[in-house]
């Protein structure tokens, strides 16, 4: 029997099973929201599917610059209003103070243009090199020292360092 053209290649479903969670927290990392992430990685993994058997180098930086450059897509084509960021927030207990953090974070990051943020979660959610990062959104690495540069700074004017001082120990030139 022939295999569909609407059916992926042999480990296509294997690597959607073995790297769904790690993609989807890319894309909401991305996104900001859980329900844009979701969408976002749908329809990213639809068209990753069609390609599946010609996609020869590492399927990751393949399916994490899809998430980046159609993350940045739709910003362009849809402004979202600003979060207000909840700075009154007092936490006592460490893992409230973490919690807030994140949150804060996440609220920061969906603040910063479309490359910014994609260059952020590439370098330090995924831990990827400079070199890795400018591969996966096709620039050069002083794009991406740049926009990491000024990611960073925007995020330290977002959320402050006396508020957080762990956020404190994140540096530009890491």
């Amino acid at each position: 029997m022939a295999q569909s053209q609407d059916r992926p290649a042999d480990g296509f479903d294997d690597y959607v099973r073995g790297r769904s969670t790690a993609l989807l927290r890319t894309a909401y990392l991305l996104t900001g929201d859980r329900g844009h992430a979701e969408d976002l990685l749908q329809s990213v993994l639809t068209k990753v599917a069609r390609r599946w058997s010609s996609i020869t180098e590492s399927p990751d930086a393949y399916v994490r610059r899809a998430l980046a450059n159609a993350a940045q897509n739709r910003w362009r084509r849809r402004r979202v209003a600003e979060i207000q960021l909840d700075r009154d927030h007092a936490a006592s207990e460490d893992a409230v103070a973490v919690v807030d953090l994140r949150d804060q974070l996440v609220r920061g990051l969906s603040r910063l243009p479309g490359r910014q943020r994609a260059v952020l979660v590439l370098r330090y959610f995924e831990d990827l090199s400079e070199q890795e990062t400018a591969a996966t959104l096709g620039c050069s690495v002083g794009t991406v020292k740049s926009q990491t540069s000024r990611g960073l700074a925007r995020l330290r004017a977002l959320v402050t360092d006396d508020e957080h001082p762990a956020f404190a120990g994140v540096r530009s030139d890491s």
